[in-house]
């Protein structure tokens, strides 16, 4: 038995990959992950937040741990997708590491609401009570750099080290835009600071990399028009707000790919200033369209605009009973799912993005193979 969960990551990407194997013979031996809540596996609850305490029991967690993580799905996510095939162990939160967990495969720093700007920006548009948590994508980097001395020591021990990692920095962003929208910002407003969030994550990029990081993923954002709590908050009786295929809101989701090409274009640039570097720019949003295009081809027969754990209302997303609270409930098939809890995957979702990026389908350039 324990031979074959051995060899079931090898299995599923061969059958993800329909039987091509990628081109790079690397395989990664340690992961490092920095981001918000599509990825934290346990730094927001270990931080002592309680902004969001819910994520703390049941249900999250129930599909795949049977009890809560600290992950803000009911299962895994895509970096436990990721792990699993290149045989590696679920990441431990960094705030875990006193605890004795081992990090020589890797630590995740993600916290969930993390942004990737810092507080103060958020502070001078008078927004930081909003803030979930001030461990944006600096102070992520900042644990990384202060845990690099455990990793290794000389320059050529990292060296070492590194060019058998994978880098994950990312998704993160989302939440620097979440904040603004759910207060009134407008999307002409919100475009205005794009750039400044794009400067935020590529920089975190170039630093990784000036720290030895040298192959990389930068996922960009989700199509948050489709998001149950968007799709609640900006309701719009003009059928013209919506989009005819998939139901969800036009304007939003062509501001996730605004956002998406202005990262691509950094990425480009990064390229170019690191060419020994491997830098993959992951399509989030081109992974998880698919959902409500074909839903029913990834096994999604529920509604995919609504969230499986809530409180009622048209997308089953109610502020007032959001999933985990008093008044919600979630469903008895979350794999059916698009949307967890409103603002989250479920894991089922998760596993199909990871087989995108692991495939190279939505991973450019792709990832190295498994094998």
């Amino acid at each position: 038995m324990a031979f074959i969960m051995k060899l079931f990551p090898l299995l599923s990407f061969l059958f993800f990959t329909s039987g091509t194997v990628l081109s790079s013979p690397q395989r990664y031996e340690s992961i490092f992950n920095f981001g918000d809540s599509l990825s934290d596996t346990g730094n927001f609850l270990l931080s002592g937040a309680i902004a969001f305490p819910v994520i703390g029991k049941l249900p999250y967690g129930e599909t795949f741990f049977q009890h809560a993580t600290g992950r803000c799905s009911d299962g895994r996510l895509v970096v436990d997708f990721i792990a699993e095939a290149y045989g590696l162990p679920y990441l431990p939160p960094y705030l875990a590491i006193d605890n004795g967990h081992d990090f020589k495969h890797g630590v995740n720093f993600a916290v969930a609401g993390a942004t990737a700007l810092d507080p103060q920006f958020f502070k001078e548009l008078k927004l930081e009570s909003l803030l979930w948590t001030k461990d944006s994508l600096s102070i992520q980097l900042g644990w990384f750099k202060k845990l690099k001395s455990s990793l290794c020591t000389t320059k050529q021990d990292c060296d070492n080290y590194f060019k058998k990692s994978l880098f994950l920095v990312g998704e993160i962003g989302g939440n620097d835009y979440n904040y603004a929208f759910f207060v009134g910002g407008s999307i002409k407003k919100l475009r205005a600071f794009v750039p400044v969030v794009v400067d935020a994550i590529t920089k975190a990029t170039s630093a990784l990399i000036e720290e030895g990081a040298v192959e990389l993923v930068v996922p960009g954002n989700l199509p948050i028009g489709c998001s149950a709590v968007y799709m609640t908050l900006f309701q719009s009786p003009n059928k013209s707000d919506y989009n005819p295929k998939n139901g969800c809101l036009k304007a939003f989701n062509s501001f996730a790919k605004y956002h998406n090409n202005q990262l691509k274009r950094a990425l480009e640039m990064l390229r170019q200033k690191y060419p020994h570097a491997r830098i993959i720019y992951a399509d989030y949003y081109g992974a998880a369209i698919r959902f409500f295009h074909a839903p029913r081809h990834y096994g999604f027969f529920n509604s995919t605009l609504t969230a499986c754990c809530g409180g009622g209302g048209p997308y089953n997303f109610n502020n007032s009973a959001r999933c985990g609270h008093i008044g919600s409930k979630a469903c008895n098939n979350p794999s059916a799912h698009v949307n967890w809890d409103g603002i989250h995957l479920t894991e089922a979702s998760y596993r199909h993005i990871a087989k995108g990026l692991i495939s190279g389908l939505f991973s450019t350039p792709p990832l190295s193979s498994p094998l």
